[in-house]
């Protein structure tokens, strides 16, 4: 990898930062456009979201008493946490897109090139 591509990247701390937050500099545009609207972008956003609720709850595993006791105490935390990361998905990521000063129109981006590939393919089909 040449120094280039590494300056194009964010390394460990600066990626941790951008996880959660922070700003990455201008140089890395295509890397945050890539991260936030290409694919496995959802899946990266709820995963980023899921891990600070899981380290959270993670003690509650340790409580004295049954599995239902443990699963009855971070069950119903965790499982509205994930339904609101995975709803609220598409407005963090346009979100992040213009705290990066990018159109936040990209987050929709693999939705709409897949709605185009689909309605090519209807018509294809269903010419008259």
């Amino acid at each position: 990898m040449n120094a280039k591509a590494a300056a194009d990247r964010p390394n460990i701390v600066q990626y941790v930062l951008y996880c959660y937050g922070k700003r990455l500099p201008a140089s890395m545009s295509d890397w945050v456009i890539r991260d936030l609207s290409g694919p496995g972008a959802a899946l990266r956003m709820v995963i980023r979201w899921a891990i600070p609720c899981i380290l959270l709850l993670l003690p509650f595993m340790f409580v004295p008493g049954g599995w239902y006791v443990r699963s009855g105490m971070t069950i119903p935390i965790l499982i509205p946490y994930i339904y609101f990361a995975v709803a609220l998905n598409g407005v963090y990521r346009r979100h992040r897109l213009s705290q990066h000063g990018l159109d936040p129109e990209l987050a929709g981006l693999q939705a709409r090139k897949r709605d185009e590939l689909r309605r090519i393919e209807y018509e294809r089909q269903h010419r008259w």
